[in-house]
This record gives structure tokens, sequence and C-alpha cells, in this order.
């Protein structure tokens, strides 16, 4: 994570007038909107800061989000913007975009009008991918059945399987296991309760293994199993 002691000085904002409209990524880190570096202090502009975090941030909320992604990141963009002199170290500005990301996401999630599909534990609680695949053994004379199944999955494989699961079970998958956060820093992020992010995980990883088995069962990446139509 990123160090947040000795902040250099704040830049300054140019203008404070904003133009109506969201407008593209690139329009929100050019023209007057632009922040100026501060001379003496080095501290970077704001377009220097999300130029450089853009590629991240992007592929974050596509997981998170799906299609929407980009969409989210233009409505980070905009507050980080209008926060950025909030940001006293610009070392710890990869947090605070994500911070910001993940508020953004959960918004648009609650914006659809969708309610939390919350998952009793029991429901999930009694699968276990380990003794599922040593009880189907579907690698037979394989003396390594787990590490085999989990070679059949590629990467756009594993996406599909993660945007199977309700959102608000998807975002701490993968802030805290994709990209590297600590649960308590993702409560932070929210203002839960450390408690909730942590059941919210805990349901995840058995949500995220039960659908892994169904999709690969559903393709066809079990040796000698058809695919289901």
């Amino acid at each position: 994570m990123a160090s947040l002691a000795a902040p250099p000085r704040r830049g300054q904002v140019r203008s404070q007038q904003h133009r109506p409209g969201r407008g593209t990524v690139d329009d929100q880190m050019t023209g007057e909107e632009t922040v100026s570096s501060d001379p003496v202090g080095g501290r970077p502009s704001f377009r220097a800061v999300a130029g450089d975090q853009l590629p991240r941030l992007l592929s974050l909320a596509r997981r998170m989000i799906g299609d929407e992604g980009e969409d989210a990141v233009q409505d980070c963009l905009l507050k980080a913007f209008q926060r950025f002199d909030q940001l006293e170290d610009p070392q710890a500005a990869p947090a605070w975009l994500t911070s910001i990301l993940v508020n953004c996401v959960r918004d648009r999630v609650r914006a659809r009008g969708r309610g939390l599909q919350e998952i009793e534990v029991e429901d999930v609680e009694d699968f276990s991918l380990y003794r599922t695949i040593a009880q189907e053994d579907p690698f037979p004379y394989s003396d390594s059945l787990h590490l085999d199944f989990l070679a059949e999955f590629g990467a756009e494989d594993l996406h599909e399987v993660l945007a199977r699961l309700p959102e608000h079970y998807r975002i701490p998958l993968v802030v805290v296991y994709m990209d590297g956060y600590k649960a308590r820093e993702l409560a932070d992020m929210l203002g839960a309760p450390l408690g909730t992010v942590l059941a919210r995980l805990h349901r995840g990883r058995k949500l995220f293994e039960r659908e892994l088995w169904n999709y690969a069962r559903d393709r066809g990446l079990l040796r000698g199993e058809p695919v289901r139509r």
C-alpha cells in the first residue's frame, strides 16, 4: 500500500467552474479543468495522477461491474477531480482513487433498484470444491486432481465465473483478492463494519467455488463430460 507520511504541499485547481455534463474521461483531464503542478512542492497534476491509474481503474471496474465499468470510471474521475485538493500525499493516489471507484460502482448497483441478493450461509456452506473434485473424480488416473481441474480454466473463464456472482459479493472478491487490498481497508472504503465485509468475502469465496464447478460442468471442462446446452 502507498505511504501516507509527510504530505507535500497541495496543488491548486485553476478553475472552480465545471462544464455541465460528465463528458469523457479525456474531457475531465484536459482544458480549463486541468490541475496544474505545484512548482515548489512538485505535486503532480490531476491529469498525471489520473492518467497513471486509468488502465488499472478500468480493469478493476470492468471486473466489478462488467459493461458499466467505463461509466463507473467516468464517475470516479469526476468526483476525484472535484476532491483533488483533499489528496495530501500523491503516493496515496492509488488507494484514494480505488476507494472512490468502489463507491461509484456501489452507487450504480443501487441506482438500478436491484435489491441485495443475500445468500444464506447454509446454501453455500456445505459446498466444498476440494471435496467435490475428489468425489466426482473428473480426471481419472490423476495424482493431482485439483491442479488438473484449475489448469482447465483460462483468464476469460475465471472472469465469466466471477460475473455470475451478485455484485455485493463480487466487489469484495475483486478488491481484496484481485487488487490486493486488505479486508479492513475495503471496510474503510465502504464505511461498512469489518464483520460485514468478512462475511461477504467468505460467502463470495464459497459462491465462486460453486460457480467454478458449475461452469466447468456446463462448458465440458471436466474430461468425459458433455457440454450442457
